[in-house]
């Protein structure tokens, strides 16, 4: 008896060993038992991975207008975003302005269209934020997201990329960078004061206009060109204001604090002659840095920031599409209403790949 007790403790010993060489040999295995997910790590932890039908990458409108699209047609969803909160660029950068674009409404406002697509989607799918996606491997017709997801397809939606807005040209100090702004969220805290607004795009414009419907303000809206980018619909507007002073081309050379104001100095381009100007705070609109690079560790093509899509939205890896302003296909306009569009496009391929035996329901007035 005790010559067969001593053998299991021996066989015991054995296995143990093994498992614990051969897990940190292979470090990160990921084993599928009756279609349930485990992932064993070095250390021999064991545990249940997340299981969704889809995962859509990216919380901005046409993240949010999918995630409900998926929804309509039965897909268990998970819906995950960079930011600590769902709404994306329009959201973040101009939540007060008027889109005039949008299916259905003649104007709706950035953060009025994000509560409208935001308030079924509380229920209809699973919200990760804050969490900007990092691993994605494709094992076995199904997709393990950050080693704690598993899903059958991927939708990008995450737009021009993560952004970072490009600095105020000049040497600041903690002082000064507190007056120094590249985002409007609230334009009340602005009322009753003098602001310079830079740049000739329409997000600057956006904000001057905004900030000078507030109460006592006078906006300096400052550019380096005789010509704008934005649309020229908000240029005669902003000059038609009695309290806007459109001041060309002029650029930033020095920035200080006197009299408890900035007093910023102001090249005019083409010459030598400078002149200042003196404001409570300032907002910097010259545009972002987008980044969607991170696409490329999964083996997803990218041209010029974007995602070359097939007719189906579909990338060039099979079960991962891409739609909204991050895609890109002959043709294609950056507009938010289009990008509604491609989200149908991409669910309804989804739909037929996964559930092929399914009569699919296109869309919701199918009689």
């Amino acid at each position: 008896m005790r010559l067969i007790a001593r053998r299991q403790l021996l066989i015991l010993a054995i296995i143990f060993l093994f498992c614990k060489y051969f897990l940190q040999f292979i470090g990160e295995t990921y084993f599928f038992f009756y279609d349930k997910v485990v992932i064993s790590r070095f250390r021999g932890e064991f545990f249940k991975i997340k299981k969704f039908d889809l995962a859509i990458v990216g919380a901005g409108p046409v993240g949010l207008f999918c995630a409900n699209f998926a929804h309509l047609h039965g897909l268990k969803t998970v819906v995950f975003d960079s930011l600590a909160e769902v709404g994306g660029q329009p959201k973040l950068l101009y939540p007060f302005k008027k889109i005039l674009d949008i299916p259905a409404f003649s104007s709706v406002s950035a953060c009025e269209l994000i509560e409208k697509l935001q308030t079924e989607d509380k229920q209809n799918a699973t919200f990760i934020l804050n969490h900007p996606v990092v691993d994605l491997k494709k094992i076995d017709r199904k997709f393990i997201i950050d080693n704690n997801f598993s899903v059958k397809s991927v939708i990008i939606a995450t737009g021009t990329g993560s952004f970072t807005p490009k600095k105020f040209p000049l040497k600041m100090d903690d002082e000064i960078e507190k007056r120094v702004h590249y985002y409007v969220r609230d334009p009340q805290k602005f009322k009753n004061q003098k602001i310079g607004v830079f740049g000739g795009g329409d997000s600057a414009l956006d904000w001057a206009a905004e900030l000078a419907d507030q109460e006592g303000t006078k906006i300096n809206l400052i550019h380096r060109r005789n010509e704008f980018r934005g649309l020229e619909s908000s240029i005669q507007k902003l000059k038609s204001l009695k309290n806007v002073e459109v001041q060309t081309p002029y650029l930033p050379k020095s920035i200080q604090i006197r009299d408890n104001l900035l007093n910023i100095g102001l090249k005019e381009m083409g010459t030598s002659n400078i002149i200042y100007e003196q404001f409570d705070q300032i907002i910097v609109g010259y545009g972002f840095r987008a980044n969607n690079q991170f696409v490329k560790k999964w083996g997803v093509n990218l041209n010029n920031n974007q995602i070359e899509v097939s007719r189906s939205m579909e990338t060039n890896i099979p079960g991962i599409y891409a739609i909204g302003d991050v895609s890109t296909y002959p043709g294609r306009v950056p507009l938010i209403g289009l990008g509604f569009g491609e989200a149908q496009i991409a669910i309804t391929t989804i739909m037929r790949a996964l559930f092929p035996e399914k009569t699919l329901t296109i869309h919701s007035t199918s009689i």
